[in-house]
């Protein structure tokens, strides 16, 4: 199983928001390059790292902490919030990003993302699925955008896609458990999806049920920043 440390960037620096909530903020580290260094130096593989600026304003903004981090570490990136066009999607990718997340957009023009599914590869991007409920959340999770989850994945799958990230908007920063059931029945429903889970990671303990059910990763955050799980802890899950 992939373990995922998340690093959130709002002006250059590692944040937290509770919920997704800009007026809920509370910063962690005034340097993302040194936290991301923090996490390869306890054998972590992968980070999760959101713009969450970029989600605001609806294009890539702190692409520069993206290629600090790429040229300081040997970490897979994955990279979220505000890629709404090619030039952005270009732009991570060129900055050291692996993987790009792709949310708002996949749900207001999914012909744009079925096209670079084809053309980037089903490697490159991942569906990013935030719900409220059953339902995609879009803008930042500002808007519901009224369509059902199980509907957006199903499209997906249909046009070959490979890689999913859903999280439950109620769960995330409350350090309240992951939605469990939620990734049961996307598995079961989904099979030929890698779906990495998150939202809610409190304990070591949700981490062991999220492998057992066979999530292909898990996106951790606050639980680590918070110190309810040390990254030596983590080790034994790196897949």
């Amino acid at each position: 199983m992939r373990i995922i440390p998340a690093i959130d960037i709002i002006d250059g620096k590692c944040v937290r928001l509770s919920q997704g909530d800009y007026e809920r903020k509370k910063v962690y580290n005034e340097n993302p390059v040194e936290v991301a260094q923090q996490f390869e130096d306890a054998g972590i593989k992968y980070l999760h790292l959101v713009d969450l600026d970029g989600a605001k304003a609806g294009k890539i903004i702190n692409w520069k902490v993206l290629e600090s981090i790429a040229s300081k570490t040997k970490l897979t990136i994955d990279v979220g919030g505000g890629i709404k066009s090619e030039e952005d999607l270009n732009v991570v990718i060129s900055s050291g990003a692996k993987q790009a997340n792709i949310g708002s957009l996949a749900v207001s023009k999914p012909e744009v993302v079925f096209d670079w599914l084809q053309r980037f590869g089903p490697e490159v991007i991942i569906l990013s699925a935030d719900v409220k409920g059953t339902q995609v959340a879009v803008s930042g999770w500002i808007e519901n955008s009224g369509i059902e989850l199980n509907d957006l994945m199903q499209q997906y799958v249909e046009q070959g896609l490979r890689y999913a990230v859903c999280t439950d908007i109620a769960k995330d920063g409350m350090l309240q458990g992951p939605s469990v059931d939620l990734y049961r029945q996307l598995l079961e429903q989904f099979p030929s999806v890698q779906l990495i889970a998150s939202g809610g990671v409190a304990e070591i303990a949700d981490v062991e049920l999220l492998y057992e059910i066979g999530v292909n990763g898990v996106i951790i955050g606050k639980a680590i920043y918070e110190g309810r799980i040390q990254l030596n802890e983590l080790s034994r899950f790196n897949g």
